[in-house]
């Protein structure tokens, strides 16, 4: 059974960072990609960042390049999402999810089948 576990979410300051954590167990398909979106009600879920468990290659969504940093521990099956200078437009709800690697199509969420619970991200003076 696969299964993602997201944390680090919470309250930040704008300009703030905060660290997003997420433990991916049973997926053991070797050619495979974690990512990372987000939602905020309303809206269709967004893709942010995706790294390959293949070779670390990464991508990012333009509203978050240089501010968002995506890595991973394959030792402890862990992606990390760093995410620094947190503005208002940041605040969501955050999901890892899991699948095999699609390339530049990281971004749709209809790619991947596996999916953590989420973790809130508020930015808020």
């Amino acid at each position: 059974q696969v299964q993602l576990v997201e944390s680090g979410g919470g309250l930040v300051q704008p300009g703030g960072s905060l660290r997003l954590s997420c433990e991916v167990s049973g997926f053991t398909v070797s050619y495979s990609a974690t990512a990372w979106f987000r939602q905020v009600p309303g809206k269709e879920r967004e893709g942010v960042s995706c790294i390959s468990n293949v070779d670390g290659r990464t991508n990012y969504a333009d509203s978050v390049k240089g501010r968002f940093t995506i890595s991973r521990d394959s030792a402890k099956n862990m992606v990390f999402l760093q995410m620094n200078n947190l503005n208002p437009e940041d605040p969501a709800v955050y999901y890892c999810a899991t699948d095999f690697d699609v390339g530049s199509s990281w971004s749709r969420p209809e790619y991947y089948h596996h999916w953590g619970q989420g973790t809130q991200v508020t930015v808020s003076a």
